[in-house]
């Protein structure tokens, strides 16, 4: 575990793109020695390997001395368009599914608790608190909120815009004092920091992770299968995807480099280890990285081909995805999909 203040705010920033607010933080540090900070997810589309980050900044976060609360938000799901009569295989998918991943990640699992949505979230008081809160915000502030993390279209579902309003209460109910998520819920996160003072709740921080590109395209997606990799995929699924990934020869901005930057390189600079692209002797023989920005430099400088690093980075996710028990969840995948 890190130790000094300031040694535990820079773990916990580390390839954060957003702290609100930083002072905030650095306070509740010097004030509380395990604080808790919760991450949520929904349960909709298969986890796929871009979990592995923010999962690994959770890690961060135990090292900083906090408990760490995994929402499984089954409700959630349901509101963005899961079915509910698989609601409670989703989770249970979920559940595993995660578990599983921290376990590859090397995480500390006695400081993780999942927490189940509907366990709290069907209680009278959260019902009611709800209810204050909807009738102090209009339909466009709550679709405003939620534009980039739910389904909305033209005439969206009721149900979309509660979900903001429930993420934010979620923060008080749960007893966190910091939520973390992606950037894409920015929106979201700054909802509750405006509303939840309202009814008398604490405002708390929020930190954001920047967005991994998918491997097609700008985001990595769990409804794409073309954007992603599942935990499930085998070593040959993961060569394929990876060997189709959009990745242009000078251009770091892809899904491949931003998964090198923002999982491979942290667990190998943490283990003090170098990422080794293998190249036969005719090409000038095997590269060794001890840094990303090693690796981007050499890319952008076209002494990295593409094809070497997919090569590479294909190798590194299989050897990250060979702890994954792939049985367990494809059973029970069976009944959540």
């Amino acid at each position: 575990m890190v130790a000094s203040v300031e040694e535990r705010f820079e773990l916990i920033k580390r390839n954060t793109q957003e702290v609100v607010k930083e002072d905030e933080l650095r306070k509740l540090l010097k004030e509380k020695k395990n604080p808790v900070v919760y991450w949520g997810t929904s349960v909709t589309g298969k986890p796929s390997i871009a979990y592995l980050f923010p999962l690994l900044k959770l890690s961060d976060f135990v090292k900083a001395g906090f408990r760490v609360k995994v929402l499984l938000a089954d409700l959630h799901g349901a509101l963005d368009g899961t079915p509910w009569t698989v609601l409670e295989h989703r989770y249970d998918y979920y559940k595993e599914a995660i578990t599983q991943m921290f376990k590859v990640l090397g995480a500390d699992l006695d400081k993780v608790e999942f927490v189940k949505g509907s366990e709290f979230q069907l209680k009278p008081e959260y019902a009611y608190d709800v209810l204050k809160m909807a009738s102090m915000n209009s339909i466009k502030d709550c679709k405003r909120a939620a534009a980039e993390v739910v389904k909305m279209g033209e005439n969206p579902a009721l149900g979309g815009l509660i979900y903001p309003i429930m993420q934010s209460l979620d923060e008080h109910y749960l007893d966190v004092d910091v939520q973390f998520g992606g950037l894409d819920q920015r929106k979201i996160l700054m909802f509750a920091r405006e509303n939840l003072p309202k009814i008398g709740f604490d405002a708390r921080v929020e930190v954001m992770n920047p967005m991994i590109p998918g491997l097609v395209g700008k985001k990595m997606s769990s409804s794409d299968a073309k954007s992603k990799i599942d935990v499930t995929d085998s070593v040959e699924d993961v060569k394929v995807k990876i060997n189709k990934a959009d990745c242009v020869e000078g251009n770091p901005d892809n899904g491949v480099m931003a998964f090198l930057k923002y999982v491979i390189m942290v667990l190998k600079s943490d283990a003090g280890e170098k990422f080794v692209v293998e190249r036969d002797e005719k090409w000038g023989g095997n590269l060794e990285f001890s840094s990303y920005l090693d690796i981007e430099k050499a890319f952008v400088k076209k002494e990295l081909h593409p094809q070497d690093l997919k090569v590479a980075v294909a190798k590194s996710i299989s050897e990250l995805l060979s702890g994954v028990d792939v049985k367990k969840l494809e059973k029970l995948g069976e009944k959540a999909y």
